[in-house]
Order: C-alpha cells, then sequence, then structure tokens
C-alpha cells in the first residue's frame, strides 16, 4: 500500500499502539488488563491494525551503529529514463547497507538511505550503488547527527486529536 488508505484511529488504538511500542513484547492479554478492556478487543483490534497496515511489524528494531556502521548517508539518484526504476530498484535490493529507496521529485529520481563502517566503507557502498548501467548520475549527504530518530508515535497521536476535532 502507499498510504492511500485513510484509516480511522481512536483513542483506544492509540493507547495500544503506545503500549505495545513501549513494551513490543507484551502479551494480548497483559495488553488487556492493562488498558482496561477484554481480550478480544484488543485481539480485534490488533488485527484490525495489523490488517489495515497501520501496524507493519513485530520485529526488533536495529541500530546500524551499534553493529558497526556507524556512518549515515543519504544519496540521490539520477536514472536512465530508458531503463527506469525497477532494474535500478533490484541493483539496490542486493545492497545491504541501502536501508532504503524512496522515489522522488525534483532533479533526482531516487533517494536512498544507506550506512557504513567507515568514510572508506561509504566509498566502497556508494561504488557498488553506481556500478548499475542505470544510474546516470549520484550525490551523497553524510549525515553528522540524528537530530530526531524515526518516530511515529507523534503522528499517531495527532491523528486522533485532528480526527476528535472534525468530528
Amino acid at each position: 500500500m502507499n498510504g492511500e488508505q485513510n484509516v480511522q484511529l481512536d483513542a483506544l488504538d492509540v493507547r495500544l499502539i503506545e503500549l505495545l511500542a513501549d513494551e513490543p513484547r507484551i502479551g494480548v492479554l497483559e495488553c488487556s488488563r492493562r488498558l482496561g478492556v477484554a481480550r478480544g478487543t484488543v485481539q480485534a483490534r490488533l488485527d484490525k491494525l495489523i490488517e489495515r497496515r497501520v501496524i507493519q511489524g513485530f520485529g526488533p528494531e536495529i541500530a546500524p551503529a551499534a553493529i558497526g556502521f556507524g556512518v549515515t548517508s543519504f544519496v540521490t539518484l539520477e536514472i536512465s529514463q530508458r531503463e527506469g526504476h525497477d532494474p535500478v530498484t533490484a541493483h539496490l535490493a542486493a545492497i545491504p547497507e541501502v536501508l532504503e529507496a524512496h522515489t522522488i521529485t525534483g532533479s533526482s529520481d531516487l533517494l536512498c538511505r544507506i550506512v557504513a563502517r567507515s568514510n572508506t566503507d561509504l566509498q566502497r557502498v556508494i561504488d557498488q550503488i553506481v556500478s548499475s548501467a542505470g544510474i546516470t548520475r549520484a550525490s551523497t549527504i553524510i549525515a553528522l547527527a540524528e537530530q530526531i530518530p524515526y518516530r511515529t508515535l507523534p503522528l499517531v497521536r495527532s491523528a486522533v486529536r485532528v480526527e476528535g476535532r472534525a468530528q
């Protein structure tokens, strides 16, 4: 899904999401106890949130720096319009250091977040990225420090406040 559906969240959904974010290993029964609702209600809400892809996973969040990948970089790529996105995307998906890639507007075609073990290793990763015939130009920005980590809970909380005002 490309975020095209509009899922309505309520206060119980938000409380459930917050609880799971704070304690990802908590069970459904304990969630129901803490939220003060029936176990079946928690299970139904959880199933609905998963089915609608509001919750997309329960896996561990890995810190690349903790496993030796201390350099984060953002790379914009211009691709050959003749080749298209698909071959370039397949090429990028085969490179473990490419954490994500997004089609973008503007002078470039793709934005990638990549990691490396060092600046020297970053050069190796960039060389591997640009080895695709479909990539015509790359521009790299090295992140010095993360100021705001990836987060979604403020957005979830905001969605309920906005919907509450609109109703």
